[in-house]
């Protein structure tokens, strides 16, 4: 029985054995051991262990791990706002706290600026500009240099808030500075003019001191008025703007001359006089009867100051 199956072992083709691999199945059983040693490397990166260097290997695919990592970062949703930036909040906060300053009285950006906020200077600067540049213009009868006139006026202004002892004036102060300011321009003007030294009046600039509403007749009489203003001595001139120009009441004419309120009707009487005794009309006299009767003014009367 032993001998039968030893020849039966003898019939059949003997089992290669691994060290003695036929030449052609080599390289095949080389590529299964190549795809075998890949998937156990897999399967210990997925459990955790790491890679596994894979020496005389050339390098595979990515790992697994890795390509989930890159689809989930490919795929997923964008993080959501963290909401606006630092710079987008410092601007709503200085938007914010300029809408608060805007809706302060004088007196208040005032008590502000003396503690050295700038914000409440400029909001006063933007407040009473208008006023300050029309103020020196109706005075001047023109625009030309008067914006450095009222630039200094601020300056000046700012300078001396701690002095001002009624925060709430301010406008009337500032606008008492802005006279003080014309005032030493139109005599230094008028004092290189008498020495030969400078140059002709500027002529009167009436698109900025007219209404654009005022017919021709009426702009060319306020352009003769100037003309005549400016012959007169610069406090009378001044005064005389500020009662029938800007249309200031005498208190407050005095207060921006800074003079008393007798010196001011001084002033202003004697301008008038001058111009009433120049001015050159085309319409009736002043004071015609049939003039107070109608009830109408003549188009080329001057205003009149009461006598004090």
């Amino acid at each position: 029985m032993g001998d039968k199956s030893q020849n039966c072992r003898a019939c059949l083709p003997q089992r290669p054995s691994a060290l003695s691999k036929p030449s052609h199945i080599a390289p095949r059983l080389r590529v299964i051991e190549g795809a075998a040693g890949a998937a156990s490397e897999l399967r210990r990166e997925e459990a955790g262990q790491g890679p596994v260097a894979v020496l005389g290997r050339a390098p595979g695919p990515k790992p697994i791990s890795e390509q989930r990592a890159a689809w989930s970062d490919a795929h997923s949703p964008s993080p959501p706002d963290a909401g606006p930036s630092v710079a987008a909040r410092q601007h709503e906060a200085r938007s914010h706290r300029s809408s608060l300053l805007a809706e302060l009285a004088d007196g208040e950006l005032v008590a502000l600026a003396v503690q050295g906020d700038l914000r409440a200077c400029e909001h006063l600067y933007r407040r009473h500009a208008p006023f300050a540049l029309n103020l020196a213009a109706h005075i001047a009868g023109s625009t030309q240099d008067v914006e450095d006139v009222v630039h200094d006026s601020f300056l000046k202004a700012f300078d001396g808030l701690r002095e001002l002892r009624t925060p709430q004036a301010f406008r009337s102060w500032l606008g008492s500075i802005v006279v003080h300011g014309m005032r030493s321009r139109l005599r230094r003007a008028k004092l290189l003019r008498l020495f030969g030294l400078g140059q002709a009046s500027d002529p009167v600039d009436l698109e900025s001191i007219a209404s654009p509403e005022a017919p021709p007749a009426a702009r060319a009489e306020l352009a003769q008025v100037y003309a005549l203003l400016r012959t007169l001595p610069t406090d009378e001139r001044i005064a005389w703007t500020l009662r029938f120009v800007e249309g200031h009441d005498l208190a407050d004419a005095a207060k921006l001359c800074e003079c008393s309120l007798a010196t001011v009707k001084r002033r202003i009487r004697r301008a008038q006089q001058f111009l009433e005794a120049h001015f050159v009309g085309s319409g009736p006299s002043r004071g015609s009867e049939s003039d107070d009767a109608r009830g109408e003014s003549p188009s080329a009367e001057l205003p009149r100051e009461s006598q004090p």
